[in-house]
């Protein structure tokens, strides 16, 4: 019998570049009313696949993260907002 690995949950801003992820949980307390609604207009939302592309030149900041076909730029401390689960290729 074999054990199936859940990975722990991680903030997007720890996601490696070329990663795809399933957002997991958004703590929309922490963020202020205007952020939480543009996250939510850029289609950021429990069960969404993201992918990290690119990050900032300067801190890191800002990143570019692919959501469906679009890809927008958060900034480094909205993405501690978004929990994810990295979805592990299978492929070798």
């Amino acid at each position: 019998m074999t054990a199936h690995f859940k990975p722990e949950s991680i903030s997007l801003d720890q996601l490696a570049v070329g990663t795809r992820a399933s957002v997991t949980s958004i703590d929309w307390g922490s963020l202020e009313v205007s952020e939480a609604s543009r996250l939510r207009h850029f289609g950021f939302d429990e069960g969404v696949k993201v992918e990290t592309l690119h990050l900032g030149p300067f801190g890191r900041d800002p990143i570019a993260i692919r959501v469906g076909r679009m890809t927008v730029a958060i900034r480094r401390a909205h993405a501690r907002a978004i929990h994810v689960h990295p979805i592990l290729s299978t492929a070798a």
